[in-house]
């Protein structure tokens, strides 16, 4: 066996500048799209140099925030539809710290980032060390150890060689379409520097090709028996119709047995906004169309979705159907006591759909559901293009303003565009408003739905997507949580369209509070100023510009 005399930092900065993956197209790409890191006390020594000198093959990233980096990097996956990723490397205090509320959001979401935090020197030799968490009851403890219950795999690297075993098993969790989430290797700072005799095998690794489950034969064929019993039914495509790329299966499978389709926030973009069988969205934030039908079906498909309180309106929007689930996750496909069928998404519409033969919904409830649909469309231009004189817009209009804006390549009316959001008000509007042309053109983390991802997000996706527009639609108080990133996306000239929807204040959350019967309190920035303070005057537009970009006041 040949070997190399290398540090671990290297190993593992080879193993991946040499990762290829065969995409769903067939060709063959670089699996791990590049490094986000801000270098500090535990990672810029040993992890850094070997950065440095990969740089030609594995593309290092400066940000400005740890957790912006991260959701950055999560974004680009999800842009990706999981079949590729990005790493993440912080030092070993705050930095990593950091990281945990990203780590949270890509494990509801259930997508892949490599998080590569440092962390305290194995040897203990310097201890305490500089921002090292001190345990007085475990000494093996560490600021680290607070990614355990927000990543899919967890493993500290005490000794150089674990890695050859650390490192493919992170892989193999994320490019698990069943178990795909985050993972963390935490990189003490003296073992980031060890050398070890590292196999040149490791160093070539295999070329990844993702996994597609068929479904099992009992549960076909019982899926099957339900379905045909069916006069009224419908399906709700999830985040899984788009990580499986099953929008032509879920296409073939609506029209040809005459189903219609409503899509979850994370399933939104399955099929063209303008299908005739497409309801639009489900659920608390969904369309009247696609929500008086799930009222009425008789039986739900539910398609790669994690069936979210949102989605099934806490399940009282499924009350009078049987559910019936396609889902590669067995606990998902098994939630709200539904009958699972445990497969890839595209397999098993295709499997599905072959076992059904000629069999249809009843033509008038396909007739109804394409009445609604169409009924839909139209109420959506309504909503967005009737922008009144004389009064601020709101967020439909704005929603419609920018959808239709021609100032851009191509011209398409937006629904080339992709739309960014995670949090407020502008999910519920974008969710039932946004027109999303083809997958993937509406890109909302609405699992976790963490304030502040938007703009970080929104930089993954330029860089996952660089020919397509991308679109983040942020309110103030998102804007003013995490906006760092502005910066960095200068830097690399990864161009975002940030229209910032100014509520002077968390405006969802107080709609909330005064229908729960409590006063306007601690929300609106007008109703914050203290005896003696004084109102909050922010300047969006002047704030950007002083990060460079190009901003202006829309009246």
């Amino acid at each position: 066996m040949k070997t190399q005399r290398l540090t671990m930092s290297q190993a593992l900065v080879q193993h991946l500048a040499a990762l290829r993956v065969e995409m769903n197209d067939g060709t063959i790409q670089p699996y791990c799209g590049g490094v986000f890191t801000i270098f500090g006390h535990g990672n810029v020594a040993g992890l850094g140099e070997a950065l440095w000198a990969q740089r030609a093959t594995l593309p290092t990233y400066r940000a400005h925030n740890e957790q912006g980096m991260a959701h950055a990097a999560i974004a680009y996956s999800k842009a990706q539809f999981r079949q590729r990723i990005m790493a993440v490397s912080t030092s070993i205090g705050p930095g990593a710290t950091n990281l945990v509320t990203a780590a949270a959001l890509a494990h509801v979401n259930r997508l892949p980032v490599l998080l590569l935090p440092g962390d305290t020197f194995n040897s203990r030799a310097p201890d305490p060390v500089l921002q090292q968490i001190e345990s007085f009851g475990q000494g093996d403890v560490s600021a680290n150890d607070t990614f355990r219950p927000v990543t899919r795999y967890f493993d500290r690297i005490t000794a150089p060689e674990q890695i050859l075993h650390a490192l493919p098993r992170a892989i193999q969790v994320m490019t698990d379409p069943a178990s795909c989430g985050p993972v963390c290797l935490a990189l003490p700072q003296d073992v980031q520097t060890h050398a070890f005799d590292c196999p040149e095998s490791f160093l070539n690794p295999e070329v990844i090709r993702f996994r597609r489950s068929p479904a099992d034969a009992r549960e076909l064929a019982v899926a099957t028996q339900l379905l045909k019993g069916a006069k009224r039914p419908m399906i709700v495509a999830g985040g899984g119709v788009l990580y499986s790329q099953a929008w032509e299966a879920l296409r073939a499978f609506a029209e040809t047995h005459g189903v219609p389709v409503a899509e979850s926030h994370g399933g939104k973009s399955s099929l063209p906004w303008n299908h005739p069988l497409n309801l639009g969205a489900i659920g608390v934030t969904g369309s009247p169309a696609a929500n008086s039908i799930a009222a009425e079906a008789d039986v739900v498909l539910a398609v790669g979705t994690r069936l979210q309180d949102f989605t099934t309106g806490s399940h009282s929007l499924f009350a009078n159907a049987k559910l019936l689930s396609i889902n590669v996750q067995p606990v998902d496909a098994a939630k709200w006591h539904g009958m699972a069928l445990v497969a890839d998404a595209r397999v098993g519409l295709g499997q599905l759909s072959a076992a059904l033969g000629t069999w249809s919904a009843d033509a008038a409830w396909t007739t109804r559901a394409k009445t609604a649909a169409q009924n839909w469309v139209a109420r959506v231009t309504e909503l967005t293009t009737a922008i009144p004189d004389g009064v601020l817009p709101y967020d439909a209009e704005v929603i419609g303003a920018v959808r239709d804006s021609l100032n851009h390549a191509g011209g398409n009316s937006g629904t080339n565009d992709v739309a960014v959001c995670a949090a407020g008000t502008l999910p519920a509007e974008l969710h039932k408003l946004w027109r999303a042309g083809a997958p993937g053109n509406y890109h909302m983390e609405y699992g976790y739905s963490c304030m502040g991802y938007e703009i970080a997000g929104g930089l993954g996706v330029k860089m996952a997507r660089p020919q397509q527009e991308v679109i983040v639609m942020v309110g103030d108080g998102s804007y003013m949580m995490m906006n760092s990133e502005i910066a960095t996306s200068v830097m690399l000239s990864k161009k975002l369209i940030i229209v910032v929807l100014d509520n002077r204040g968390y405006g969802c959350i107080q709609r909330l509070q005064l229908a729960s019967g409590s006063p306007r309190f601690n929300n609106m920035l007008d109703d914050c100023v203290p005896e003696g303070g004084g109102p909050s005057q922010i300047d969006f537009a002047m704030h950007a510009r002083s990060m460079g970009a190009d901003a202006v006041h829309v009246a």
